[in-house]
């Protein structure tokens, strides 16, 4: 007997098929496709699928960057917050804020 499926997973099969596919290109080409990436506000996966006239997701996408932070990059931001450790939000609320620091110092720069 088969199990049957949440209906919450009904839409995953095609996703499950899919493959992730690394190229190895010069730094030139990587550079290339991440500008073009930016400029169009896209991800350079998307930016990959549009210079091949590949489809992309339309649905709207959250405006987002990501880092992936060890144990120890806690305990690094911890100690430089004066956060405990175990207080993961407050910190990811206080890179977000030097996040926007920086961008407001750039913008300042820039404008100059």
């Amino acid at each position: 007997m088969s199990a049957r499926k949440p209906s919450r997973w009904q839409g995953s099969d095609a996703a499950i098929r899919a493959v992730q596919v690394a190229f190895d290109v010069e730094s030139g080409v990587l550079e290339a496709v991440r500008c073009a990436a930016f400029a169009d506000n896209i991800s350079p996966s998307d930016q990959i699928r549009k210079i091949l006239g590949l489809t992309t997701a339309s649905r709207p996408q959250r405006p987002r960057l990501t880092v992936t932070l060890t144990p120890a990059d806690y305990e690094a931001l911890g100690r430089k917050y004066g956060l405990n450790v175990e207080e993961r939000l407050a910190i990811k609320e206080r890179v977000t804020q030097e996040l926007i620091d920086f961008t407001e110092q750039t913008l300042k720069r820039a404008s100059k």
